[in-house]
């Protein structure tokens, strides 16, 4: 069984600049906050330069780590990976998320779309898996998309 989410915002700058946000370990962390029991980010760490097949190391502001390997890098239109290594009380929830962002030009910017689509761990457990990506991750995605939009109207790019 799988539960998706999305999120999705338009963000004052080019699709380059935004797709250049979203994957920029050093300045993305600060901008997902996290929301409820999903935690925000205190670092991420890559393994070698972004490539398709490469991995980061995601830390949680909880201290957990979590592993993503690139599936996807088409710049500036979309990246694509998946989120691996949860602990428990999540890995009792998900066992894996994968992650699609999407970004298009429009004339005041661009688009940003970022889908999530998790494997859920234990089917009896769906009822709260879906609890949790269906509040409390969507508000987490779309907490940092707007984020994402204030830093950059902040000349953050």
């Amino acid at each position: 069984m799988h539960l998706t989410v999305s999120a999705e915002r338009s963000l004052p700058c080019t699709p380059e600049v935004a797709y250049a946000l979203s994957t920029d370990p050093d300045r993305f962390p600060a901008l997902f906050t996290g929301f409820g029991p999903i935690p925000g980010l205190s670092g991420i760490r890559l393994h070698a330069p972004l490539a398709v097949g490469s991995t980061r190391r995601v830390h949680s502001a909880d201290g957990r780590v979590l592993t993503e390997r690139v599936t996807e890098l088409d710049p500036p239109v979309r990246h694509a990976y998946t989120l691996t290594g949860f602990r428990p009380p999540m890995l009792w929830l998900v066992n894996e998320g994968r992650a699609v962002w999407t970004f298009t030009g429009h004339e005041f910017g661009s688009r940003v779309r970022w889908d999530y689509r998790f494997t859920v761990a234990k089917h009896w457990l769906s009822p709260v898996a879906a609890l949790v990506i269906h509040v409390f991750m969507r508000r987490a995605m779309h907490r940092c998309l707007k984020n994402m939009a204030r830093s950059l109207s902040h000349g953050g790019d």
